[in-house]
């Protein structure tokens, strides 16, 4: 079922509900049985457990199973204080849902179990054991006779293959395995007023259609939509736990700025669906997924059926990017709600690393060290490493910058966030003082989202007075006369120029397209 293919496993996954018989009556038995199926959640976290204890407060909690990873328990993601507060009728429901009776006596769910009695079985581990998961689920799977059990995961982090040292989407691995995503803060989630929306996404438009409304009606209060757009939705969720650590730094140390934060939190989300939809071109299946479907996009719900951007190189017209996904409301929300500071309750913990970044680098003066120092300041402030996967994707993003050949300047904001962690110690004071400096963050926000040929150009026409400059216009001329390709000549600054008379904002913007590009 799995074999070695380039970067990282390759999983060799049939998704779907339905075998492969035209049979229309078997076709009837089996939509029928799907009405009444059960959904699975295997290896429960803070957000599965948040989940079914809404589907506790709103239903008995008959179509909802759960399953712990072996030596956790299904409330063991809640802190003691959270316990005391939830009813006890909704915490015995909650524990029915992850057990059932063997002679007589109650035994834990495995993931076995969930195979043997879900149509839809969501893996919710986070990216260090999902890929595991998803493997002994297909082994399963086979060896129970239920091929037709559909398989999901909701991931946000990128999968790294330490032997390679490539970094990749789990989706991307998986064509086929479905990816449920939505935007729920858990303390919400334990509010019985409160609704939410989530979307449920396979590459097959039926079997999302199917998929969504089994998870739309686990609670009256979670509305769950169709999508095909399984990789980009778990890139973006990737994406966005990386920009709200930067959206909570934002929030923390520049609450007094109000100019400069609707700047950076419009960038963060712009930049977050322009990579995802850089992603989306690298898709093998981007054929099959437009013109191979059993019903048309607009019939899940999206307004048309393709949105492509596309960008004149050498003269001709080249498609670079494909937003067809940005019609997934909820998909677009998740980013949205991760960058907000609540009204009410506490911000996601990525936010929360956020936060703790811009206090210690006002206490410190600086950014922290390196990483280590970064988890001990989250730590000291009761955030775990573990449920930081922002922290965790951008630990690996430079591999998915090459990976997925995304623009820089599609992601300088998170390029800054990872000079200001991971970076060398000559570049740190730069990224801090663009980080933390309200004039250079939004110069940095201007011009960072500008091409680097683009301000080559910007430059070179300011400064006719050098031959350099002189020379790439002409050859940006005689390209588009000739119909042929720039020959690569740049401007570069004076070299008498020294670091100090460069503002922070160009110095980190030079840092990052050095090494990078």
């Amino acid at each position: 079922m799995v074999r070695k293919d380039g970067v990282g496993p390759v999983f060799i996954l049939q998704n779907g509900f339905f075998e492969s018989n035209l049979d229309a009556e078997r076709i009837r038995r089996r939509l029928i049985a799907l009405e009444e199926g059960k959904v699975g959640f295997y290896s429960v976290g803070l957000y599965p457990a948040s989940l079914a204890y809404n589907c506790a407060m709103q239903t008995d909690g008959s179509r909802l199973l759960l399953a712990a990873r072996p030596g956790r328990k299904i409330l063991g993601a809640f802190k003691s204080e959270e316990l005391s507060g939830m009813d006890p009728e909704h915490r015995a429901t909650m524990e029915r849902m992850g057990a059932h009776s063997e002679a007589g006596k109650p035994v834990p769910n495995d993931l076995g179990y969930l195979i043997q009695h879900c149509e839809l079985v969501v893996l919710s581990a986070n990216s260090n054991h999902i890929e595991e998961d998803l493997q002994e689920a297909l082994r399963l799977r086979e060896d129970l006779g239920r091929e037709h059990v559909v398989l999901a995961c909701l991931a946000g982090s990128f999968t790294h293959d330490p032997i390679s040292n490539e970094a990749y989407v789990l989706c991307q691995k998986a064509p086929n395995l479905g990816f449920f995503t939505g935007f729920h803060r858990h303390g919400a989630l334990r509010n019985p007023l409160d609704s939410f929306t989530a979307n449920f996404c396979h590459p097959n438009a039926l079997t999302a259609l199917l998929g969504a409304r089994l998870l739309d009606r686990l609670s009256p209060n979670l509305q769950v939509s169709a999508g095909v757009h399984n990789i980009e939705g778990q890139y973006i969720k990737a994406a966005k736990n990386m920009a709200s650590i930067f959206a909570g730094f934002g929030y923390t140390f520049h609450r007094e700025n109000p100019g400069v934060l609707p700047t950076l939190l419009t960038l963060l989300l712009e930049q977050c669906l322009d990579q995802a939809a850089t992603v989306s071109m690298a898709r093998t299946d981007r054929q099959r997924l437009y013109h191979r479907q059993p019903i048309a996009l607009t019939e899940l719900g999206y307004g048309v059926q393709r949105i492509e951007a596309a960008l004149v190189r050498d003269g001709d017209m080249e498609k670079v990017r494909d937003h067809t996904f940005s019609q997934l409301t909820a998909m677009v929300a998740d980013v949205r709600g991760s960058m907000m500071l609540p009204t009410a309750g506490s911000p996601t913990r990525n936010f929360q690393a956020g936060a703790v970044l811009a206090n210690r680098m006002r206490e410190c003066g600086r950014c922290p060290a390196n990483v280590e120092e970064f988890e001990t300041w989250c730590d000291d402030a009761g955030l775990s490493k573990g449920g930081l996967e922002g922290l965790r994707s951008l630990r690996y993003w430079p591999q998915i910058v090459r990976q997925y050949g995304i623009p820089l300047h599609d992601a300088s904001l998170i390029n800054l966030l990872y000079m200001a962690i991971f970076g060398r110690q000559n570049s740190k004071q730069s990224a801090f003082s663009v980080m933390t400096e309200s004039r250079e963050l939004s110069n940095y926000c201007q011009e960072s989202v500008r091409p680097t040929h683009s301000r080559r150009y910007a430059e070179a026409l300011q400064n006719l007075d050098n031959p350099a400059a002189v020379d790439l216009v002409v050859s940006a001329v005689v390209a588009d006369l000739a119909r042929r390709s720039v020959s690569g000549d740049s401007f570069v600054d004076d070299e008498s120029a020294t670091s100090d008379e460069v503002p922070a904002y160009l110095q980190a913007m030079n840092v990052i397209e050095t090494v990078w590009d």
